[in-house]
């Protein structure tokens, strides 16, 4: 096989082959040999626990044991000697597998993002993982275009020439211009999202299989310490377990946080319009993310209530062609102040309107439907509440609930608020949500279609949903509860040539003029 370092190269194809017969299939690094092996061995660690038991129960300590080692290892071997790649000019090709064979191939004009990725393992050999995302809808690992093993400096000519970053030509490299860079302070924000509670709720997890599997739980004096608890005042137990849990919480918020965004960078590659952004971070795994300016078409500013309180925000581009489940990859700022999220976003976009310009609210029927939506569940279920403590099946300590109310309608109030769409410099632009508020700014070339939806009770109301489709991000932009005349007047003015076909016109009763050639 071909040494990826010094495999022949065509200076018109930009640093890749010309045609694909004369491109000979690529192993990866050898230093490979060293990964794959003992990945392996942790895969198969349960199993290797379940041949070691076995085999001391039978006295066979020595070659059963060699041979539960061996089994694994002989796998990893195995993989790397069956896994081959190339790259013409026109394909990106992965081949790996004996007995089942598995070829992956894709255009390269279906590349749509590069992760450059290094775990520590990887950083400490000088290797990086290079994965080349093209839009697929599939979530098994096996279908991703993963290249693991590349030299870092070959993994980076590699992006480069996936995404085309600079003229092949030319001399001079492309600049990079500095947006932002990681600031330590930034970690105060980092208690205020979720990561600390999914960390949290995923150590408990993990301590109580570990307690389980040990058999701690049988030891476990649960009379015990009950009987301790019981000398606690719950006005004392309470506060003090809330205080402790809120200080694991964020201790593992801000942990997560820092391993992951630590060495934020976000730069711009090439001129405006017709370059790259790039974005690298991470503590001990780094990762580079690679986005062409072609696949941007706007930006998502997420602003949930405990970060919008503390005057802070993360923003996300919408990108072409990337599914959901690849958020990590098109991440423009992690939890940071507002107005870093806002230069950021104005720097993609091109423009500061849509990020600064005030919206057009939907109304006073569509902050009713807040309202309604919010307190109504609430009103039924202390309904039931009332009537129970009543009955005397419920303490009257149960009436506490009654304070959800004011927290509905205060929380109805802050999405009536939050309501508002905008046309503004090509951009549409909505906002909606209260715990997890997002503004949304969406370029009209980004836009494939439009969808207006009601439910029985927005056509009692005159209200519609319009939904701005979209290949990006989570596939649409959606303006909430907006009238039926102002949703289409919006969908027209942003799309003359599409929606102008299917509108009747006032004065003659009759559809307006098709497009051209339609």
């Amino acid at each position: 096989m071909t040494d990826p370092e010094t495999a022949p190269e065509t200076p018109e194809a930009g640093g890749i082959p010309v045609a694909a017969e004369d491109v000979a299939w690529r192993r990866l690094d050898p230093r490979m040999l060293l990964i794959y092996p003992v990945r392996e061995l942790v895969r198969f660690l349960p199993a290797l626990l379940a041949i070691f038991i076995a085999g001391t129960a039978a006295g066979r300590t020595d070659w059963w044991h060699g041979l539960g080692i061996a089994i694994p290892v002989a796998l990893g071997l195995l993989r790397y000697f069956t896994t081959y790649y190339r790259i013409t000019a026109a394909r990106v090709e992965l081949r790996r597998g004996l007995v089942n064979r598995h070829l992956l191939s894709t255009p390269l004009d279906r590349v749509r993002t590069v992760d450059v990725t290094a775990s520590l393992t990887h950083r400490l050999l000088g290797l990086t993982t290079v994965r080349i995302g093209t839009g697929t809808a599939s979530t098994d690992d096996e279908d991703h275009l993963d290249l693991d093993g590349l030299p870092v400096e070959h993994a980076r000519r590699l992006r480069a020439e996936l995404l085309r970053l600079g003229d092949a030509g030319s001399e001079a490299a492309p600049t990079d211009r500095v947006v932002v860079r990681f600031d330590p302070a930034w970690v105060r924000f980092a208690p205020l999202t979720t990561t600390g509670l999914v960390l949290a709720g995923g150590a408990l997890g993990v301590a109580a299989q570990t307690l389980n599997a040990v058999g701690g739980f049988d030891d476990l004096d649960a009379e015990g310490i009950v009987n301790g608890a019981t000398g606690w005042s719950i006005w004392l137990a309470v506060p003090i377990g809330l205080v402790l849990l809120a200080i694991l919480v964020s201790a593992l918020a801000i942990t997560g946080y820092v391993v992951t965004n630590w060495g934020f960078t976000l730069t711009h590659t090439g001129p405006r319009r017709h370059g790259a952004w790039h974005l690298r971070r991470g503590l001990l795994t780094t990762r580079e993310t690679t986005v062409d300016d072609e696949r941007v078409s706007g930006v998502s500013i997420a602003d949930p209530l405990a970060l919008r309180a503390a005057r802070g925000a993360r923003v996300s581009a919408i990108v072409t062609g990337l599914d959901r489940g690849r958020s990590a990859s098109s991440l423009l700022a992690p939890p940071c102040p507002r107005p870093v999220v806002d230069r950021v976003a104005a720097e993609v976009l091109g423009t500061v309107a849509p990020v600064q310009t005030p919206l057009t609210g939907h109304g006073p029927r569509a902050r009713g439907r807040r309202y309604t939506r919010a307190s109504g569940p609430v009103l039924v279920a202390l309904a039931v509440v009332v009537g129970a403590v009543a009955a005397g099946v419920l303490d009257t300590w149960w009436l506490v609930t009654l304070l959800a109310l004011p927290a509905a309608l205060l929380l109805a109030h802050d999405r009536a608020a939050a309501l508002g769409h905008a046309l503004v410099d090509r951009h549409l632009v909505a906002r909606s949500g209260s715990l997890d508020r997002r503004r949304e700014a969406l370029a009209v070339r980004g836009v494939i279609g439009w969808n207006l939806r009601a439910s029985w009770f927005q056509r009692r109301a005159g209200l519609t949903t319009l939904v701005a489709t979209t290949a990006g991000g989570r596939q649409a932009v959606t303006v909430l509860d907006v009238p039926v005349d102002t949703a289409v007047a919006l969908a027209h003015d942003a799309m003359p040539e599409l929606l102008g076909q299917f509108l009747v016109s006032p004065e003659t009763s009759a559809p307006s003029p098709a497009a051209p050639g339609l």
